[in-house]
């Protein structure tokens, strides 16, 4: 069944606010395997003029896929879940994202297409901190797979 090409330009409430963590950001960069002293080091992330530490940029990618399951879970919306594949990530950022952050997503769908019996999801999320300062802008590209003969 294809998506709902009406919800193209919908909005969703903002998220409640995610504390961004010290030892959250430490773990991430970790994880990743990333060795760039301002992610773990308070006096290295000083020394170039941030006040703690900073999140290496897909850090915010949890976050942001967390808001975007109000879009996906939209039964309105008519997504199967199960037949999605990630096509594509993109950030864009006004500035890092840093330890002690309280950061809101709002999440918008910039388009819903098909395209070859499959559908391609356009979603947008917006990071705001808790003044109101724009941080991040993720773009999220999801296909939705055609069934294929005897699904």
């Amino acid at each position: 069944m294809a998506l709902d090409q009406s919800f193209e330009g919908r909005s969703y409430p903002p998220t409640d606010p995610y504390e961004v963590g010290r030892q959250k950001i430490r773990e991430f960069a970790v994880a990743i395997g990333d060795e760039n002293p301002a992610y773990t080091d308070v006096e290295a992330a000083k020394a170039l003029g941030y006040a703690d530490v900073i999140a290496p940029p897909t850090f915010v990618f949890a976050i942001t896929f967390e808001a975007a399951g109000l879009v996906i879970h939209d039964p309105e919306l008519g997504l199967d879940y199960s037949r999605v594949v990630h096509a594509d990530q993109k950030f864009t950022y006004s500035r890092p994202v840093r330890a002690g952050d309280r950061l809101t997503v709002t999440s918008t769908i910039d388009s819903v297409k098909s395209l070859a019996g499959n559908d391609i999801l356009a979603v947008r999320g917006e990071v705001h901190d808790e003044s109101g300062e724009h941080v991040v802008t993720a773009m999220t590209k999801l296909v939705s797979r055609a069934a294929g003969d005897g699904e």
